[in-house]
Formats: structure tokens, C-alpha cells, sequence
């Protein structure tokens, strides 16, 4: 059975090393998802990126991986996505948020 609704798709872009409380911010954020009991969260490490420094973090073999990109997508509800964004507003010190609409397609038996 194929259903369709509305949410909205929050993208977290933070890096590799930051911390929350001792471990990894990225891990943090989608712990906190998980008790928040958003739909679902993915962690994507991405291969190369620059930011506002506009220092390149890459993971090219002859360069040393330092810092690489970490994205966190969550595709929610707009009620859920909004309820979470306090919990970020605690967490993230450095990093980027993106909230975009979507259609989301689920697909079950």
C-alpha cells in the first residue's frame, strides 16, 4: 500500500569533531531525535566540504581527514520538526540547519 502526505525534511550540517557533552554532536542529535520520536534519522559523512572559513575538509588519500562534514536528515511531520528545533538550539554551537518541504511517499504491506 502506497501513502502520501506533507512534512518537512531537517538537514543538520555539523562536522565530524564537534562535541556535545563528550561525544559526538552528530550521535547526540540523533539520540535526542530518537527520544523525541521523530519518524527516523539518517547520519551521511560526507567526502569533502568547506564552510565559513572556507577551509576544504576532504578525505582525499594524500590528505589527512580532519573534521570531515556530517550531514543528519530528518523527514517528520512539520508539528515534530518544529518541537525538536529547541533541542538543537541547545546543542549545536557551530553548524548549519536547513528546513525544506517534502512530499513523502510511504510505502507498506
Amino acid at each position: 500500500m502506497k501513502k502520501v502526505e506533507e512534512g518537512k525534511r531537517l538537514s543538520i550540517f555539523v562536522g565530524e569533531n564537534h562535541r556535545h557533552k563528550g561525544m559526538p554532536l552528530f550521535e547526540a542529535i540523533i539520540q535526542k531525535a530518537r527520544e523525541q520520536g521523530l519518524a527516523g534519522a539518517t547520519i551521511i559523512k560526507g567526502v569533502e566540504s568547506f564552510g565559513r572559513h572556507h577551509e576544504i575538509h576532504t578525505a582525499r588519500v594524500l590528505r589527512l581527514a580532519e573534521d570531515m562534514p556530517m550531514v543528519i536528515e530528518i523527514v517528520d511531520s512539520r508539528e515534530k520538526i518544529d518541537a525538536f528545533l529547541p533541542c538543537l538550539d541547545d546543542m549545536v554551537e557551530e553548524g548549519t540547519v536547513t528546513i525544506s518541504d517534502v512530499k513523502v511517499i510511504k510505502y507498506s504491506p
